[in-house]
């Protein structure tokens, strides 16, 4: 972890679950860190629940990652106030429950507009800032499980994934898209898939928590995965990591 002190690390979706663990483990490992989320009051609080000393390199910025406009207001900021993007975690995401033949489309775009889209904002904006200063960072994305395999929630009496699993296959593809790219444009920046099963986190319904008996993981555990991962030497890349909790059924 030597190579990221002081550096600046982005997560998106950093109010609470995965981002919020991230963004506490990132300050404690000694990184700047920007939380970027619509709640920007719950990241300001993580404040108060990193090391003593360390408070200062943590900065709260309101993005809406589904919106175009406001991701590049968002690192526009901080390409003026900390000189680039050196680390991204793609976190945002958005699930509702509900069958896709059923679900209100707005509320499906609105999926897809998270969850893809606001990938591709993000990232693009992040390898330009590594590009442009020749900076081999590292970009990670929190795909899912349901990314690789679509899961039978019949099995636990609940509506389908709807188009939250498609959106997940398409982070996954667009991981190995975009290694190839980083690849082709002379670079040695990092892609990173890392594939959750079930974690219990706000998102999580808490009818799935208790058919699941406990058999979830937490978001401390994605955290140990992302540092893992950045925590390489230069010359390995964690292309895809999967997470299950011992006994998950799905």
């Amino acid at each position: 972890m030597e190579r990221w002190q002081n550096k600046v690390a982005v997560v998106t979706g950093a109010s609470s679950g995965i981002g919020a663990a991230v963004v506490k483990d990132l300050v404690n490992a000694g990184l700047i860190v920007v939380g970027l989320a619509r709640r920007v009051g719950r990241v300001e609080e993580l404040k108060e629940q990193v090391a003593a000393g360390k408070q200062q390199n943590l900065y709260a910025r309101q993005c809406d990652v589904s919106n175009e406009d406001s991701v590049n207001e968002g690192f526009d900021w901080i390409e003026k106030n900390l000189g680039g993007i050196d680390i991204l975690l793609n976190n945002a995401g958005l699930y509702k429950e509900g069958n896709l033949c059923e679900l209100d489309t707005n509320i499906l775009q609105g999926i897809l507009q998270t969850n893809v889209m606001g990938v591709v904002y993000c990232t693009k904006r992040a390898f330009k800032s590594m590009k442009e200063r020749n900076f081999d960072g590292h970009v990670l994305i929190i795909n899912s499980i349901s990314g690789h395999n679509v899961l039978n929630t019949a099995i636990l009496k609940s509506p389908s994934s709807n188009i939250c699993s498609p959106s997940k296959f398409a982070v996954t593809a667009m991981t190995e898209v975009y290694r190839q790219e980083f690849n082709n444009l002379e670079t040695k920046i990092k892609i990173t898939s890392i594939s959750p099963g079930l974690v219990s986190t706000e998102m999580l319904p808490e009818q799935l928590k208790k058919t699941m008996l406990g058999r979830t993981l937490l978001p401390e555990d994605i955290s140990n995965a992302v540092l893992f991962a950045i925590s390489t030497p230069p010359h390995v890349q964690i292309h895809e990591l999967t997470i299950k909790p011992v006994g998950e059924v799905l």
